[in-house]
């Protein structure tokens, strides 16, 4: 069985082509999940809403605690920890992150840095180890092959990779920073453009982006069946 964790960081409620003023990047990360589900409905979906319940911001009681190792933190410290234990949980468990971020001022949305500060958990996702003068920090999640599916949204366009104003997109590059830094080693992007010129070639960016997330869907499906048979064998 393959479990995935559905993360959607848009504000937006609804989905575009559903809703009113729906929101693009929720319209691809459900349609990869309902394109997953209808191959394989027996895998399980965690399902985890940024947008309308943002994770909570760093504090210095959360460093404090986070710092302390586990064997020394007292039962306040644990509590102070257990929203980024349970979001910590769900991406250990999880074997394709399915990650719907729209692109925000060149980058992400708050909801969603504040998920990625959450799980980047000395101990849990990352080590640290100043006496290692090579490598002082490295993944905890590499034991494993774990993919992450990047669907976005952009108001402008020519902002993928090799496009005139690539230069400006930090939002992929930095989201495969940070889980690269906990392990997850395989990543994928899809994004739809001309959301603010709207019109044809918005729709033809919607259609195009559909069906790259349906032919993904297939290939990583055909991937781990490949990798199942292997092991079995």
């Amino acid at each position: 069985m393959t479990r995935l964790l559905h993360l959607d960081a848009s504000p937006r409620p609804g989905r575009s082509g559903i809703h009113e003023h729906g929101s693009l990047s929720r319209r691809l990360s459900h349609h990869f999940i309902e394109h997953w589900k209808a191959a394989r409905p027996e895998d399980a979906v965690t399902r985890r809403d940024l947008g309308a319940r943002p994770p909570s911001l760093l504090t210095v009681d959360w460093i404090e605690a986070a710092f302390t190792p586990s064997e020394h933190r007292p039962s306040a410290m644990n509590r102070v920890l257990a929203e980024s234990d349970r979001l910590v949980d769900e991406v250990i468990d999880a074997d394709v992150l399915v990650l719907g971020v729209p692109l925000y001022n060149y980058s992400y949305p708050a909801a969603f840095k504040a998920w990625i500060d959450q799980i980047v958990r000395v101990e849990r996702t990352i080590y640290f180890d100043p006496a290692n003068i090579e490598h002082p920090v490295g993944p905890l999640l590499n034991d494993r092959p774990r993919h992450a599916v990047i669907l976005s949204s952009r108001g402008g366009f020519g902002l993928g990779a090799g496009g005139p104003l690539a230069h400006l997109n930090h939002l992929e590059a930095s989201v495969r920073t940070a889980l690269e830094l906990i392990g997850i080693e395989h990543f994928h992007e899809i994004a739809i453009e001309y959301q603010e010129e709207g019109g044809e070639r918005l729709d033809a960016s919607i259609r195009d982006a559909l069906a790259d997330v349906e032919r993904l869907v297939s290939r990583l499906q055909r991937e781990r069946a490949a990798v199942r048979e292997a092991v079995s064998a």
